[in-house]
């Protein structure tokens, strides 16, 4: 499935690294519809819930955030964006939250998919928790922040940050891994639209 926020998105000179992020933020929402879907089935199927977590910890953290605290912020921290108090500091902190989320989702998940109801509640209310945080912090930044970025970064600081973002998914530690959760993304969403276990991805 082609999508546009797949690499190739990170390699064309005429986007702004803002479209390269908000594509970015879309599979995102299409994973956190399908979370939704899971945590509202009442059923924790072990193996779905570790193919959304690992999505969450290396796309929309590991890959996407890091573009966002790696570059982004740093450059509009240059640019007099502040951090203390203002529009940096607080998706910084949202950035925390979240991954505070996610350990809490993992922390549960062996007892309830073992079938603890208590422990299925509280992974259930991690991931509400979660995913009411990531949509509301996509909004502030695709209306807010992105915008704020692309009135002060002039064109040279965008052809940088754009060539970074690049190089930061062709390395050898990145090598792969965008399009492969897109992929990712996609099982998930088919997955839990027809009730099914998602498929393994190598």
């Amino acid at each position: 499935m082609s999508f546009p926020g797949d690499h190739s998105a990170c390699c064309d000179s005429h986007q702004r690294p803002t479209d390269v992020l908000k594509a970015e933020h879309r599979v995102i929402e299409r994973v956190l519809d399908a979370l939704e879907r899971m945590s509202e089935s009442g059923r924790i199927d072990h193996d779905l819930w570790l193919k959304a977590i690992d999505f969450l910890r290396n796309f929309a953290d590991g890959c996407h955030h890091a573009k966002e605290e790696d570059a982004l912020f740093p450059r509009l921290e240059r640019a007099g964006v502040p951090r203390a108090g203002g529009p940096v500091g607080c998706m910084l902190d949202e950035h925390t939250r979240g991954r505070a989320l996610i350990a809490r989702m993992v922390g549960g998940l062996d007892a309830a998919a073992a079938g603890d109801a208590g422990a299925a509640r509280a992974v259930c209310e991690a991931a509400a928790a979660y995913i009411a945080l990531l949509r509301e912090h996509i909004w502030k930044e695709d209306n807010i922040l992105f915008a704020m970025a692309d009135r002060v970064l002039d064109a040279g600081e965008q052809g940088a940050l754009r060539d970074e973002f690049d190089r930061t998914e062709r390395s050898e530690a990145n090598a792969g891994r965008h399009e492969r959760y897109v992929r990712v993304a996609d099982e998930l969403v088919r997955a839990t639209a027809a009730g099914q276990p998602a498929r393994s991805v190598r």
